[in-house]
């Protein structure tokens, strides 16, 4: 199978209105998304509105990769010592209007969520790249297309010398990224009836 990392480019901002559908369908069934959202009518149709605030907030304060023209896949990071969204910043980009389109329970059990793992992710040394978020479009899935998003902040983590940080709700993608030299901090269930979790680390290779 061809590799695609060569086609991996830094996100332009056009394609930020491009990568809010792909990373909506990428998300559909992810278990954190199910459950803050139980609605599939409702999840179908906020997560694109949601992905294209993250893809904005990533673009302007942090790095976003594509897939060339044709977005199959994104990967948002934030960059060390800016790791945590700010509420101001997430304002800007328009998240202020998610207690419109969710509704005041999902908007609750929503920020519920993000606070376990914000707290968690406050236990490491600001000092990484996180990512925020990493997808790839259903029908792409499998192909490496992940696997190339996320190389070019890898090899610069390397480079500096710092470590990467990331949550998933997924037990698959924790095999994906262990290929990838991440290893589990912590593996849990979220409260209130939430969905398992891991959260992983990957210290600087070479």
């Amino acid at each position: 199978m061809t590799s695609t990392t060569a086609n991996v480019t830094r996100m332009a901002a056009p394609q930020i209105a491009e990568a809010g559908p792909v990373l909506g369908r990428a998300f559909f069934d992810d278990p954190i998304t199910v459950f803050a959202l139980p609605d599939p009518e409702k999840r179908a149709r906020v997560l694109p509105w949601f992905f294209e605030r993250a893809a904005r907030y990533a673009y302007r304060w942090g790095e976003a990769y594509t897939t060339g023209d044709n977005v199959a896949g994104t990967a948002l990071w934030l960059p060390p010592g800016d790791v945590l969204t700010s509420p101001l910043r997430m304002l800007r980009v328009g998240m202020g209007m998610l207690p419109f389109k969710i509704g005041l329970a999902d908007t609750m059990r929503f920020i519920g969520l993000m606070n376990v793992t914000e707290h968690l992710h406050k236990q490491i040394d600001p000092d990484h790249w996180y990512l925020f978020v990493l997808g790839v479009d259903t029908h792409r899935q499998g192909q490496g297309v992940g696997g190339g998003l996320i190389q070019p902040v890898l090899t610069r983590a390397d480079e500096e010398r710092r470590i990467c940080y990331l949550e998933t709700a997924k037990e698959i993608n924790v095999t994906f990224y262990r290929k990838h030299g991440f290893e589990v901090v912590v593996d849990d269930h979220l409260p209130n009836g939430g969905p398992r979790y891991w959260t992983m680390r990957r210290e600087p290779i070479g």
